[in-house]
């Protein structure tokens, strides 16, 4: 992996301190995200390593199908819903429940890990549909908060991690 590339997407992450409360320092990706070169070198790194790590993966936004899980009341037809907590209050998610057939290898990608209550739900989402998650990945981790430990036995990777 290129510690170049990592170093540039680092650059482009802002921090917003107390957001969206007091204490919480807020890590944005959003520059990251509008610049072109930034946003294909975070596909890239995240690409080669989901490839090197998962060559059958089944779904992932790699040419191979993406899968969303998303805000209770933004999906059509059926879904399965989950509550949870975050660390500054309740949320809800959803998939469709004809997201994935059973034993389809899915590797759940999300921006930023803090906690980890959201993708403890998005995993227990994937659980009760049957498919067999391969790895947690995120662009973003918050080591301090701990929140990779709550994903248990779930291989996990992040580009990149704050204290």
């Amino acid at each position: 992996m290129s510690q170049q590339g990592l170093q540039s997407l680092r650059e482009r992450v802002r921090s917003f301190p107390d957001f969206p409360e007091p204490g919480v320092l807020f890590r944005d990706i959003s520059p990251l995200l509008k610049d072109p070169v930034a946003f294909r070198t975070l596909i890239d790194l995240l690409e080669d390593h989901v490839r090197a790590s998962f060559p059958k993966v089944d779904f992932i936004r790699l040419g191979i199908g993406f899968v969303p899980v998303r805000k209770k009341g933004k999906l059509p037809g059926a879904t399965q819903s989950i509550s949870y907590s975050l660390e500054y209050g309740k949320a809800e998610l959803e998939i469709q429940s004809d997201a994935v057939e059973p034993g389809q290898k899915v590797v759940i990608v999300d921006d930023l890990l803090a906690t980890g209550g959201t993708m403890c739900a998005a995993c227990e989402l994937l659980k009760r549909l049957k498919a067999e998650i391969l790895e947690c990945l995120v662009i973003i981790e918050l080591k301090a908060l701990k929140g990779s430990e709550k994903l248990n036995s779930i291989p996990f990777y992040s580009l990149l991690q704050y204290d």
